[in-house]
């Protein structure tokens, strides 16, 4: 690391966590003041106006120069011009960091992105968090650069939020569902500091349990994939909430497989390699820091789940299953447990509805509690929801509560109390909780999809050592984009040694003798480089038996072109695959895999890698798609060569990253498997690359 590197990285340090703050501006400046004070801050405020005397009784400074030291921290509230000059009379005294609250940045547009630059420059080795930026909460130790209220109070540790959002950050602190927040950034335009460094930053404190992520847009995804596999090895979780995925754009639809991209399926792949947990909504962002936070990642899917209701036993059942969590059948010393403190009565099956017989027993609902615990499961779950306590007396509820925490002080294990409402779990019956190790999880759902992340993290976590970066190759801006015809594809692909049917490129006059050297059936296309998809245009005739077939399959595509790729029909095939690879600008290579053959685009059923990929991460991709069953002996038919179909992805993938800097777009399709042992053929192929600059 080099010197400006270390410099930067330490002032960042003091920015998060401040020992004194300079505030700059009017009402947002002094509602800073105010909120450090809330907060608790113990370190010195320095409001400077040029103006003002003095500012929420504290007096004044007229400049930067005047300030007693060089501030660890600045909140910068003054017009877009005004700061920059701030910010570089701060780094002239060698400050830490600055937030920068103004907007009319890049964000603009005009002369927006060159304010910026300028802004940046005048920063030098400073932290700058923004511009256009709401700052940062810093509940651990005390530190509030943040011109507005906030909802959460100083903790000992807990998760820490990072988004791009100020509005959304606000909301978040806001939350009444017993998370302790340890930090919360709002990143603005993160000119000065992105995501990754932040993150990085954040990684170094150790009383942090989780992080949390609303992501607009990744410029950097290199530099976030390095910190994600940091966090993997540091095994602190990652949660991502995804929005605005519209910039990436409009994609190249010549090719199949890059028309079956959505615009989130990149970060799905980045996020799935990464071991980051994506979630779908803030409540889910939540739920999922929290259980993170108190029971960390799981090493599987199975849980336990109890409750009072048979309607609750069968929601949780239900839920679960789609989401690939389990509730295997209690082992025989819990049942026996079970059995005897609940009798004859109450069926012992996983979810287990205790009924009502021990409603109001403490010692019986500990008992039953302290066995249900006791199977050692990945999670363990207490379903009840607390009446209002504004119209109802909770007294058996809390009697439930009770005897759930007495069962996992004695049992231990990792133990949940979920509502199936938010509303149904208090905000002081959550801290209770907490203080107790148990997961306070508001939301049935929320709870099953936080569960089922925490077992994909501790899956990454188990692997970090083998997890790769993701290092996009930039591609070079050749002119005329150059399409290899089929012909010419195929021969590039088996010359690295990927299988290709027997035959031929012929005129139109050899066609018919070829094919009865060949032996029927056999397939005839047209190639052209002016035929990408040779299907649509009537440029294909499958399974020819004769003489005859053959040239009246020729004289029909004779307005195509004149040339013919005769070859030996495949006719023992179990499944149809497209294997594509393509350059995106911002995540570098990427390797599509799914059902292939004409209907493609119908059943969509693919999976995306980022390249370079495991063998082991494309036998996944393999075996999540809807097809996979053709592929593994679906009722009885002979399973395809998945060993061949692996071999077959290496060479394409090989192929990819050797010409990744001018490759634009590859398909393979359909990629026909054969039964185990009998390998796999490439019945076309289309490459795409940017033409050479010479």
């Amino acid at each position: 690391m080099s010197h400006a590197s270390r410099t930067h990285r330490h002032n960042l340090r003091r920015l998060l966590a401040p020992r004194h703050i300079a505030v700059f501006g009017g009402r947002p400046a002094a509602e800073v003041i105010r909120q450090c004070r809330q907060v608790g801050f113990a370190g010195e405020l320095w409001p400077v106006h040029p103006y003002h005397d003095s500012i929420e009784g504290l007096t004044c400074f007229r400049a930067v120069d005047e300030l007693p030291k060089a501030p660890d921290a600045a909140f910068v509230a003054v017009p877009r011009e005004p700061t920059v000059d701030i910010v570089a009379a701060l780094a002239r005294r060698g400050a830490g960091g600055a937030v920068c609250y103004a907007s009319g940045f890049a964000e603009a547009g005009g002369e927006g992105p060159a304010r910026q630059r300028g802004l940046i420059e005048a920063a030098g080795a400073m932290a700058i968090l923004g511009p256009n930026c709401y700052g940062l909460l810093n509940y651990l130790d005390r530190a509030a650069l943040w011109p507005d209220q906030h909802g959460g109070t100083p903790v000992e540790r807990g998760v820490a939020i990072v988004t791009q959002s100020g509005n959304l950050a606000v909301n978040l602190t806001m939350q009444r569902r017993s998370l302790p927040l340890a930090y919360v950034i709002s990143l603005g335009n993160a000119a000065g500091i992105g995501l990754p460094e932040i993150v990085d930053a954040l990684l170094d404190d150790r009383r942090i349990t989780a992080i949390g992520l609303h992501i607009e847009g990744l410029d950097d995804v290199a530099g976030f994939s390095r910190v994600a596999i940091r966090a993997l090895t540091r095994r602190v979780p990652l949660v991502a909430l995804k929005s605005g995925s519209s910039e990436l754009g409009a994609l190249a639809t010549l090719a199949h497989s890059s028309s079956l991209a959505g615009p989130d399926d990149l970060y799905d792949a980045l996020f799935a390699r990464l071991g980051v947990a994506r979630v779908q909504d803030p409540a889910g962002l939540l739920e999922t820091l929290k259980l993170l936070s108190v029971h960390g990642a799981r090493k599987g899917t199975r849980i336990a789940s109890a409750s009072c209701s048979g309607g609750e036993a069968s929601l949780v059942a239900d839920l679960a299953q789609p989401r690939g969590l389990t509730l295997p059948a209690f082992p025989p010393a819990v049942r026996q447990r079970l059995r005897a403190v609940l009798g004859e009565a109450v069926a012992i099956a996983n979810p287990l509805d205790y009924h009502t017989y021990i409603w109001g027993d403490r010692r019986a609902q500990t008992e039953c509690f302290a066995g249900l615990l006791g199977a050692g499961f990945d999670a363990h779950l207490l379903v009840v929801d607390l009446p209002r306590e504004d119209r109802c007396v909770p007294a058996d509820w809390e009697t439930t509560l009770a005897a759930f925490i007495a069962a996992t002080r004695r049992a231990g294990g990792p133990a949940c109390v979920v509502s199936s409402l938010p509303e149904g779990l208090p905000e002081h019956v959550g801290a209770r909780l907490l203080a107790e190790g148990i997961a306070p999880m508001q939301g049935l759902a929320e709870c099953l999809d936080a569960i089922r992340a925490a077992a994909l993290i501790g899956a990454a976590q188990a692997r970090a050592g083998d997890v790769r970066p993701v290092t996009p190759a930039p591609r070079s801006a050749g002119t005329t984009p150059l399409l290899l015809d089929e012909w010419n594809a195929k021969r590039a692909l088996a010359a690295l040694g990927l299988p290709v049917p027997e035959g031929a490129l012929v005129g139109a006059e050899e066609a018919g003798p070829y094919a009865e050297k060949l032996g029927y059936p056999v397939v005839v296309k047209a190639v052209s480089t002016s035929l990408p998809h040779k299907t649509e245009a009537g440029a294909v005739h499958l399974n020819l038996r004769g003489a005859d077939d053959v040239r009246g399959a020729v004289g029909r595509m004779s307005g195509l072109s004149e040339r013919f790729l005769v070859e030996r029909m495949v006719q023992d095939t179990v499944a149809e695959l497209i294997i594509g690879a393509r350059h995106d600008p911002r995540f570098g290579l990427v390797l599509t895999v799914g059902a292939g053959g004409v209907l493609v685009e119908l059943l969509r059923d693919v999976a995306q890698l980022l390249l370079p990929a495991s063998r082991q991460e494309v036998r996944a991709a393999l075996t999540s798609l809807t097809i996979w069953p053709l592929l593994n002996g679906y009722r009885g038919r002979p399973p395809g060569d998945v060993a061949a179909v692996l071999d077959a992805v290496s060479v394409i993938a090989r192929y990819a990253e050797t010409h990744a800097g001018r490759l634009i777009e590859l398909d393979v399709n359909p990629l026909l498997v054969r039964p185990e042992g009998h390998g796999v053929l490439a019945a076309d192929a289309l490459i795409r690359l940017a033409a050479d600059h010479g």
